[in-house]
């Protein structure tokens, strides 16, 4: 971030300023090294949003610099004091807005759990050491005296110690045991891996020293009581204990406080991008891992992976309930997500006969793992590893039998707002634009007669589940569906695309096309063939899907996601529960947009299809990386072996 900023970052003792980090055990050496040279003093610290995870788990989407001071040392002027005193503060409302309605905090990786009744005091701790505490001209009785204020001034309320959640601080149970006789049973502890925007909604009044949760209180509409001066101290929106610095005279409102503190002050960056950006964006980045992370608020215990693959989907399936564990049959999973009070995720193309019954009896999830429609730059039968997943906990997409998360998204997808409309439009574009697909593959198409309707024909794999559940028509395997295109299209240039994988030799559905096709392209791009195509018949295959992102007619033999809704023609019988007529938008916010969890294979982060894309479009080489030869051998060896039963499986502890 620094060098992206106009910094060139050197090491020892050359350099025009010297940077220290925060005023940590080390910083010393910088501060006395700027003081000696006679060179300015530069202060890095992270910003109010950090990111998603804590530090040393990830780093930080945002950085503060400060030529200055530091932003909690009250005793000495900082930028951020100066930018709260000086600058217009303009657009904070509507990062204001955007701030509640995620429901952001400094960090963001919190666990499900059951919440405090509405109406409590909430003290909040600080870790012992805390630079900011003597920064803001406190000490370590001033948490003793805060808990005192917090009783005396809120009788009758429960009092909520809220302790940091990484590391041991000032309120621990022997302060709180000292003040049990007074307290008359109002005051205990409140688990600190909650979200604190969560706490801070059903709080009543909220007490803190300096810590950052007190900035976020006055985001969250309150007025908090403080026992320090932290950088938000002063300006009107707090109850200080102390008297504030003189150099904060200006009075501000919560909109103002964030616009100092997210929009002028730090600088923010993108990781997938590797540029500087600004906070709205990192919001939504943060966002999208809070969303992928809350969905797995359970434990998963994992059937049907095959070795390759479950380093992939670790990472798509972790969250407050843990990384996912390996079972290696049925009986197994349902019992250990039982006693887990998890649920059991299977691959879906491999699911057990009977399991979801067995699950229903013992009160377990399922949920069925696919591959996500926008997927890598290579095959799966090759090992490229999945840059997206769907996890449905109602049935899976290409199974029409019945219903799926899918489908009720699509059918909920006729009232979206014009604002998920747009956006789905958007990303429409880009897939467009990038000649995007799911496999990313490329291949060049020979030159096409001019002057003739160009029927693309698109073959699969003969025994995929898309197939075998999908087909619901007479209709039912590639030779078919090549005779009817051309007994309904005569006189078209009938072009036979066969599956890649079925192409490549890994997977069957080969068939012989002469005398239907008057071409068969097996190398081609797809993208490169939908745009020359007039129409695109299938079975069920994705690309008709990709078809009608491009605008060309589809017509489908059998009954995938995408029939049905008054998109395609469809000549096999389709569900009649799926009666909403959506738009093409809203089918594409529906199946690529709120059905899949995307993780970015480059930064290891969950992220938005929007990045997913990009990468696509740019052909990322990082987007078709595949283990290596003896990995990959192994893995196939383990397809080829009798399920369950490879010498070599580790299963996952419980």
């Amino acid at each position: 971030m620094l060098e992206l900023s106009g910094w060139r970052v050197v090491p020892g003792r050359t350099g025009d300023a010297v940077a220290v980090w925060g005023r940590g055990r080390t910083a010393w050496r910088g501060m006395l090294a700027a003081r000696l040279s006679g060179r300015p003093l530069i202060t890095l610290e992270e910003p109010v949003l950090r990111g998603f995870l804590p530090a040393g788990a990830e780093p930080p989407l945002g950085l503060a610099i400060d030529d200055v001071g530091v932003h909690f040392d009250a005793a000495r002027p900082s930028r951020i004091e100066r930018i709260l005193a000086e600058d217009p503060l303009a657009g904070g409302e509507a990062a204001l807005a955007l701030w509640r309605r995620l429901g952001l905090s400094r960090t963001n990786a919190w666990a499900a759990g059951p919440l405090p009744d509405p109406g409590f005091v909430l003290v909040v701790d600080q870790r012992r050491g805390d630079a900011a505490i003597a920064g803001g001209m406190a000490a370590a009785d001033s948490f003793a005296r805060m808990l005192d204020a917090a009783l005396a001034e809120n009788p009758g309320r429960p009092v909520l110690v809220r302790p940091h959640p990484r590391g041991r601080g000032h309120l621990d149970a022997a302060v709180l045991a000292r003040v049990a006789g007074r307290a008359r049973g109002r005051v205990d502890f409140v688990d600190p891996r909650l979200s604190p925007w969560a706490l801070l909604q059903r709080a009543a009044r909220v007490y803190a020293v300096t810590s950052q949760l007190g900035f976020e209180a006055i985001l969250a509409g309150h007025r908090p009581r403080l026992f320090g001066l932290p950088f938000y101290a002063g300006w009107g929106l707090a109850e200080e204990e102390l008297p504030p610095p003189p150099r904060r005279g200006r009075r501000l409102d919560a909109a103002q406080l964030l616009a100092g503190a997210a929009l002028v002050y730090p600088l923010w960056y993108d990781p997938f991008a590797d540029r500087l950006t600004d906070f709205a964006t990192v919001a939504g980045i943060v966002a999208e891992q809070m969303r992928q992370w809350a969905a797995n608020d359970r434990p998963a215990v994992c059937l049907g992976l095959r070795a390759w693959k479950r380093g992939a989907v670790v990472r798509f399936l972790t969250g407050p309930g843990g990384p996912p564990v390996m079972a290696a049959d049925g009986a197994g999973a349902v019992a250990r997500a039982r006693a887990r009070g998890g649920r059991v995720a299977v691959w879906a193309s491999r699911e057990p006969a009977g399991l979801g019954a067995a699950c229903a009896r013992a009160g377990v999830e399922l949920v069925r793992l696919e591959d996500g429609f926008l997927r890598s730059i290579g095959l799966g039968a090759r090992l490229v590893a999945p840059a997206s997943l769907v996890a449905d906990p109602e049935g899976i997409h290409y199974d029409p039998a019945r219903p799926s998360r899918l489908e009720r998204l699509i059918a909920a997808a006729a009232e979206l707002p014009p604002a998920a409309l747009a956006r789905a439009e958007a990303l429409r574009a880009a897939i467009l634009a990038g000649g995007v697909t799911k496999y990313g593959l490329d291949g060049d198409i020979p030159a096409l007669p001019a002057g003739r309707r160009v029927v693309l024909v698109l073959g699969q794999v003969a025994d995929d589940a898309a197939v075998r559940l999908g087909a619901t028509g007479p209709v039912r395997d590639n030779a078919g569906l090549l005779a009817a295109a051309r007994a309904a299209e005569p006189g078209a240039f009938v072009i036979y695309r066969p599956h890649p994988d079925v192409a490549a030799g890994l997977r069957p559905g080969a068939i012989r096309a002469e005398g239907l096709a008057d071409a068969v392209l097996p190398g081609a791009s797809l993208a490169a063939l939908l745009a020359r195509a007039d129409a695109v018949w299938t079975l069920t295959s994705l690309g008709g899907f990709e078809a009608l992102l491009r605008g060309v007619a589809v017509t489908c033999l059998g009954a995938p996601f995408y029939a049905g809704w008054g998109l395609t023609r469809d000549l096999g019988p389709v569900p009649a529960r799926r009666r909403a007529r959506p738009t093409l938008a809203g089918l594409v916010h529906a199946a690529l947009i709120d059905y899949p969890r995307y993780v970015d294979p480059v930064t290891g982060r969950a992220c938005a299809p929007e990045v997913i894309v990009a990468r696509l479009a740019a052909r990322d080489p990082r987007m078709g990386r595949a283990p290596s030869r003896l990995a990959g051998g192994l893995a196939r060896l383990q397809g080829a072996w009798p399920r369950g039963r490879w010498p070599w499986r580790v299963e996952g502890g419980g």
